[in-house]
């Protein structure tokens, strides 16, 4: 099992750790997306910044 994360809020103006971790999680601008496999690492970074991201389950 995989989740596929969009971003869908700016990352104008968030606190450096955010940037961060939508960078950790190869987003940059608003429309990225990237498949991520889904474990407990990828969760947490999905629990920080939840309120910028749309997160999907995709099955490979």
């Amino acid at each position: 099992m995989a989740l596929k994360i969009k971003l869908v809020k700016s990352l104008n103006g968030r606190i450096a750790a955010h940037k961060a971790t939508a960078a950790a999680l190869g987003l940059r601008k608003i429309g990225s997306e990237t498949v991520q496999p889904d474990n407990a690492a990828t969760r947490g970074k999905i629990a920080q910044i939840g309120y910028l991201l749309q997160v999907t389950e995709v099955n490979e």
